[in-house]
């Protein structure tokens, strides 16, 4: 296991924000997964079917995260493209992005681990993501993570995507717990402000993408380097038993 990095939380790690916890909501891009080769190739060949320049790896690592949508719309201004091709982009980049789906991504170090860390204490765990559901699925089940999860949820979802609370409330009701059991777990600030809008306790991860910008600032309970540092962090919160 990587070094933990207990310094950094925001509120004391053993305070009730984490000890109530039953159940995790866990993020896929930037969490568990490093897909942005993955959209560099799709949106690249998107590119060339729309006679296009590329965008630039970086370029994703800043604008991921909002839907597939969002970063069709910015990649369009980013090229000079005008708005009214969205419709054909998209229909392009669907294309591509379903014919290379996990190719050209790699599992982050300590997913495996903290999943099945976390499912061995109980917890109910679900991905709830702004990528489209059709994608989700597949990435899951290729690189071996589907088998945590009880429900995957995509941006398609509902009615409405991260940062907006609603998917986070949307899963707590389905899982019959209070915002307050339900941990977010994610990247970015998209993450941090659904779950502080919906009541959830929230865990981020260094490695992902969150627009440019410091993770540390977006004002989640602890930012943890691995998510096999996660485990650890939830038993020392919860009260020793007493016989």
């Amino acid at each position: 296991m990587g070094r933990l990095r207990y310094a950094r939380p925001v509120q004391p790690l053993t305070g009730p924000s984490l000890r109530r916890v039953r159940a995790a909501i866990v993020d896929l891009d930037g969490t568990l997964v490093d897909t942005v080769g993955d959209f560099v190739v799709a949106l690249g060949a998107m590119a060339t079917d729309l006679g296009l320049p590329a965008v630039t790896a970086a370029f994703v690592r800043r604008t991921v995260g909002k839907g597939s949508e969002h970063l069709i719309a910015r990649a369009l201004a980013e090229t000079g493209a005008p708005a009214s091709r969205f419709d054909e982009a998209w229909a392009r980049y669907q294309h591509h992005y379903r014919r290379i789906n996990g190719r050209h991504s790699q599992v982050f170090e300590g997913a495996h681990a903290g999943l099945a860390a976390l499912a061995a204490q109980g917890l109910v765990l679900v991905c709830l993501t702004n990528k489209p559901g059709a994608f989700a699925r597949p990435l899951l089940e290729a690189k071996g993570l589907a088998r945590w999860f009880t429900h995957v949820f995509g941006g398609d979802a509902f009615a409405r995507k991260k940062p907006d609370p609603l998917p986070l409330l949307e899963v707590c009701r389905l899982l019959g717990r209070s915002p307050g059991e339900v941990l977010m777990v994610g990247d970015s600030s998209n993450d941090a402000a659904a779950a502080r809008a919906a009541g959830c306790p929230v865990v981020l991860l260094s490695h992902g993408y969150n627009h440019g910008e410091p993770v540390e600032a977006a004002g989640a309970d602890a930012v943890l380097d691995r998510l096999d540092e996660l485990p650890p962090l939830l038993a020392a919160s919860r009260p020793a038993h007493r016989a």
